[in-house]
């Protein structure tokens, strides 16, 4: 799966989970870009990506994500 099929699935799901049509998630993507987005959100997103891409992310990976292109690296190596 490529990146870009990667950020547009991810767009639709942080569009769902924050209930903003207006969202567009880029590479430096993080928490302080989206008004919503705090810790319960956090957890809502966390599980919505694993359930779209069926994967399960590490609590390391969980805590440790800056932005949402490292979101997309671990994705990556988890589908890959």
């Amino acid at each position: 799966m490529k990146r870009e099929e990667i950020f547009e699935r991810l767009n639709t799901i942080f569009r769902d989970v924050f209930d903003d049509e207006d969202i567009v998630v880029t590479e430096t993507t993080n928490s302080d870009d989206i008004e919503d987005w705090d810790s319960l959100e956090h957890i809502n997103l966390v599980s919505a990506v694993e359930k779209e891409f069926n994967i399960k992310f590490n609590i390391a990976q969980v805590t440790g994500m800056q932005n949402v292109g490292e979101m997309v690296d671990i994705i990556i190596d988890k589908i890959g």
